[in-house]
């Protein structure tokens, strides 16, 4: 390697000193997330609210987590059933989305080399943008606000329509970004396709790619509830559409195959929608991020290299309050199934992303072990000293995003059956208290329980149509 580029990759140590200051809480996110997810998980809402609230940055354009805890605020108030104030956080977390899709991710690779993920603002995952105009629609429902409750309806099917056109483009700009930058350093380039580092990937995170992904970003309960919705509001062409897609991805479940039976009969003009009531259970707590690293071969390695390890997220998946919830209904009992499963929906997108997470990851590395080992090559003691100090820097900028949507559920379950007569709907999770929800005068109803943990109180409302 020329002296030039031993030069300038000592100019970027010294750049990178130059900037610790700032990042000396590089994973302050981490830290935020611990926190919010304490209150959260201890049912404290109020303060997960405050909290939440108190990370969101009053700027004109979004920064760092705003997002972020956009998406966590609006889900808090939604528990809270402050309807109104909840849509609004969500419709500045749509904002954000929209300002970020219209973003260059360009120069993303470059903070992440120099520093690493941490620095890049959160964007939001495609789940996130499907999800967002999910609960807006039943905000909406839930005030009897069904044209807007539509249109938020159809903008999450057009993300999932969109979602996969969407993420091709980003994964072209950003590995002609990678492949800019590895060939600036062919170091970098060996050290992503070093077989020896896909070997011990593999072993240290076996189950990456091991579980089934649904359909590219496409959530099946934004489909189904979809389906549903535009039954009760007399769309059933619509609605069959949508509940042979939901069937077709979830498979054996027969309340969805009822709805979609019935559905297809009234189609035909063989009856109509009356005395139905749908349960719709939103369970225990979705996956979070932790860290781990992982020291890989580097090709620049030499005793003079002070560290070389890089930082990954993985995901780790919470409980689920319970394994289902049991309807009694004038005497027979009715089962939750299961329709959408979160965890598989955030893995489906986490695994076409790491890819692109490990590279940045081992161009940063590799990055940082070159500025050392120019500065050890001079041999005087001045840039020992300064190498010393760029490892000190390395090591504390090695840390992985572990920024994620954390007040998610596990899963979503329904259930479907009629009204009771009585209007008294009698529920109960799998080995605990029941509990008791009237049903007011109502041709249809959806009632929709939220359970983060099989210690916490029952949340839950009646949508009536």
């Amino acid at each position: 390697m020329s002296g030039v580029r031993f030069k300038n990759f000592s100019v970027f140590a010294i750049l990178g000193l130059l900037s610790l200051p700032f990042f000396t809480g590089c994973n302050a996110p981490k830290d935020h997330l611990t926190t919010f997810n304490g209150h959260f998980e201890r049912f404290d809402y109020e303060n997960s609210a405050l909290f939440a609230e108190g990370k969101i940055s009053k700027q004109k354009n979004p920064r760092g987590e705003d997002l972020l805890w956009a998406l966590q605020l609006g889900t808090v108030e939604r528990i809270q059933q402050e309807y109104t104030k909840s849509t609004e956080t969500f419709d500045k977390a749509e904002d954000m989305l929209k300002y970020y899709d219209e973003q260059s991710r360009l120069g993303d690779g470059i903070g992440s080399t120099i520093v690493n993920e941490n620095i890049i603002p959160y964007r939001g995952e495609e789940y996130d943008g499907i999800m967002v105009n999910v609960y807006k629609a039943l905000n909406f429902m839930a005030e009897k606000k069904f044209d807007l409750a539509r249109v938020e309806f159809n903008r999450a099917l057009d993300r999932q329509r969109r979602a996969k056109e969407k993420f091709n483009e980003e994964i072209h700009k950003l590995q002609a970004e990678l492949e800019k930058d590895q060939q600036k350093n062919n170091f970098s380039k060996s050290n992503a396709e070093n077989p020896e580092t896909q070997e011990i990937l593999a072993e240290k995170y076996p189950n990456l790619y091991n579980f089934e992904a649904y359909p590219d970003f496409v959530n099946p309960f934004a489909t189904y509830l979809a389906g549903v919705f535009f039954n009760l509001v007399g769309d059933h062409s619509k609605a069959v559409d949508l509940l042979k897609e939901s069937y077709g991805m979830v498979g054996n479940n027969a309340y969805i195959a009822d709805d979609l039976s019935i559905t297809e009969n009234i189609l035909d003009g063989k009856g109509r929608l009356e005395d139905t009531v749908w349960l719709i259970f939103e369970n225990g707590l979705g996956p979070v991020k932790k860290e781990f690293r992982l020291d890989i071969p580097l090709f620049v390695a030499t005793d003079k290299v002070k560290y070389i390890g890089i930082a990954l997220p993985e995901l780790e998946f919470r409980d689920r309050a319970y394994q289902y919830l049991v309807a009694e209904v004038d005497g027979k009992d009715y089962k939750t199934s299961l329709v959408s499963d979160m965890d598989r929906v955030v893995q489906t997108e986490f695994s076409k992303d790491f890819k692109g997470i490990l590279t940045r990851a081992i161009v940063s590395t590799t990055a940082k072990a070159i500025a050392q080992y120019a500065l050890e090559k001079q041999g005087s003691s001045a840039s020992s000293a300064v190498s010393r100090i760029v490892a000190a820097y390395s090591y504390a900028t090695t840390a992985a995003d572990v920024r994620i949507w954390t007040s998610l559920p596990k899963d979503f379950q329904i259930a479907r059956f009629p009204k009771p007569k009585n209007g008294k709907l009698k529920i109960t999770p799998a080995d605990a208290i029941p509990f008791e929800i009237n049903i007011p005068d109502c041709n249809n109803a959806i009632v929709y329980v939220r359970i983060t943990a099989n210690q916490a109180e029952p949340i839950f409302e009646v949508i009536t149509f």
